[in-house]
This record gives structure tokens, sequence and C-alpha cells, in this order.
């Protein structure tokens, strides 16, 4: 035991952000290989030809960050709604049997058809433009909140809820003592998920007659084979998604101090 803690003693000391130095030199060295190759590099061209099209899509064409701001604000919208639908009807769900028996089946009925596949039926029953792409964005992230929060809450330790109820605690009482405490992580998880879908879920979503979109406009780009700036905006997505996930991570460690983790 003590070995092998010897042998990873010297992990520890190196600083995450040197970890993160190393992984994008890995990255980079990797790309760079696959670039050099016949066959690959059609596909990872060179990074410095990547991030070059950056001048042709914010300046000649002026498109970038219209695009960047457009996808932000749908997929903003489309999160906001379905995590304030979900969350309830995930408490309801867990709470009161009636309500998980009618409406879990639809939920994991749903959840299983890619949204490439209902988007049709959205722009037919409220046109083309944002509403659709903030509609099909809000479906995903309601799906995938409301079961996280779900098993959260059906989680929770029955010790408590019945310590709680011994000690005369009514419904308000332990909703807001105990149960929304104990499913703090997994709403935060629910959160991490949400952003996750929603940014996958732009392409599907912006297929909708978009004029402007990080997803619209990979399409657009496949479909005219520049592979250069297509790649640039699939890296502004990562790098969006990456942002979104480091201050998740900086509001779990405030909102959940409390909570025991396992050091990996």
């Amino acid at each position: 035991m003590n070995k092998n803690k010897k042998r990873t003693d010297w992990v520890s000391k190196i600083p995450n952000w040197a970890w993160l130095l190393i992984s994008l030199i890995v990255a980079i060295i990797v790309w760079t290989l696959l670039s050099l190759g016949e066959k690959t590099g059609r596909t990872f061209p060179p990074l410095v030809e990547v991030f070059g099209s950056y001048v042709k899509m914010a300046t000649t064409r002026g498109v970038f960050w219209g695009d960047v701001g457009s996808s932000l604000l749908s997929a903003g919208i489309g999160f906001a709604l379905g995590f304030v639908i979900g969350v309830p009807v995930a408490f309801l769900m867990a709470w009161y049997r009636p309500v998980r028996y009618i409406i879990e089946p639809w939920i994991q009925f749903i959840r299983n058809i890619p949204p490439l596949a209902y988007v049709p039926l959205v722009v037919l029953a409220v046109g083309v433009g944002r509403a659709p792409q903030i509609i099909v964005i809000c479906i995903a992230t309601f799906l995938t909140i409301s079961i996280t929060v779900f098993q959260g809450v059906i989680n929770v330790d029955e010790t408590l809820i019945k310590a709680a109820r011994v000690l005369g605690a009514d419904d308000k009482v332990l909703f807001v003592k105990v149960i929304f405490p104990a499913t703090t992580p997994f709403i935060i998880t629910a959160v991490r998920l949400g952003i996750s879908v929603a940014l996958t879920t732009l392409i599907a979503a912006e297929s909708t007659g978009a004029s402007a979109g990080l997803g619209m406009r990979i399409r657009a780009l496949s479909s005219s084979f520049e592979v250069e700036p297509m790649m640039l905006y699939i890296i502004v997505v990562g790098i969006i998604g990456m942002l979104a996930e480091k201050l998740l991570k900086m509001a779990e460690r405030r909102l959940t101090a409390w909570q025991e983790k396992r050091e990996i």
C-alpha cells in the first residue's frame, strides 16, 4: 500500500495547470501527426490553417461572433426552460406515485428518440426561426434533467426522511431542510449534463431554417467542404462546453462543500 502511494505521490505534486498544458501539447502533437497523413490530413488540416480561418469567418465574412451569440442565446434559453420545467417535474414524479406512473413512461419513450427525428414536427407546429431551436433544445435538456434529478430524489436516505417526520417536519420543511440539500449534487450533475445536451443538440436544433449559429454554420461549411473553418467551429463548441464545465465545478465546490468525496 505504501509503495503504491509513493508511486502516485509525484502525480499530486504536479499542479493542475501543468497537467492541462501537457494534455494540450499531446493533443497538438497528435493533431499534427494526423495532418501529415495523406487521408487523415483531409479531415485534420494543420492547426495554423484551422485557427487562421477565424480571420475569414470573423473579418471577411463577418459571421463568426454572430454565430456564437445566436447559438448561445438559443442554447441558453432552451436550457433554462428545460431546467425550470424539468426540476419540478422530477420532484413531483419522485414524491407522488400517480404523477410518476403517468409521466415517466412518456419521458422514457421520448428520450430514446433523436432530436433530428422530431425537428420537422416542431417546425410544422411553430414555423422556422429561433422558436423551434429553443423548443428542441428545451425538450432534450428537460428529458436529461428530469431523469437525473428524479434519481437523486428517490435515492435520498430514507432514514433522514423518517427522522424529520418524527421531529414533526411537514412536507414543506422536509423539502427545504432534507430533500433539496440532499439532492443538490444531483441537480448540479443534471445541469452539467443538460448543458452538454444543449450544445450537442445545436446542430439538430439549428437545422430548422436558422440564418446564424454554430450548428447551422458547421452544416453549411461541411456542405461546401470548407474543412478548416468547420473544424474551427467544432473546436469553439468544445471550448464553450469546457468553460461551462469549469464554472459548474466552481459552483459545485461552494454548494456541496459538506459532501465527502473520494480522492482519485
